[in-house]
């Protein structure tokens, strides 16, 4: 696994317009089986919460995810400086 995180590998990407504008998600919600976690990204607005997007993942991919995204948050925090979490009260939409 070491080998394989420092190798450098250029792919090719291939997306509509669309798709490739991306889409903004400020909560989520995950669910799992016995093969497979399901990962909704969702959109609370005042109207009430959205689906944006969901993707299935194997437990396995689930667990290269969540060690890519720790790699990444702590490389953006030793840049930017730490992250503040706020409290899940204070993101309610008035």
């Amino acid at each position: 696994m070491e080998d394989y995180k420092k190798q450098s590998q250029q792919i090719q990407i291939q997306a509509d317009e669309k798709t490739s504008q991306g889409r903004f998600s400020n909560s989520m919600f995950i669910a799992h089986g016995p093969e497979e976690f399901i990962i909704d990204w969702l959109l609370n607005s005042p109207t009430g919460a959205h689906l944006v997007s969901r993707v299935i993942v194997s437990p396995g991919h689930i667990k290269r995810i969540i060690s890519a995204l720790t790699d990444n948050l702590m490389r953006y925090e030793e840049k930017f400086g730490e992250v503040k979490v706020v409290d899940t009260d204070d993101q309610k939409l008035q």
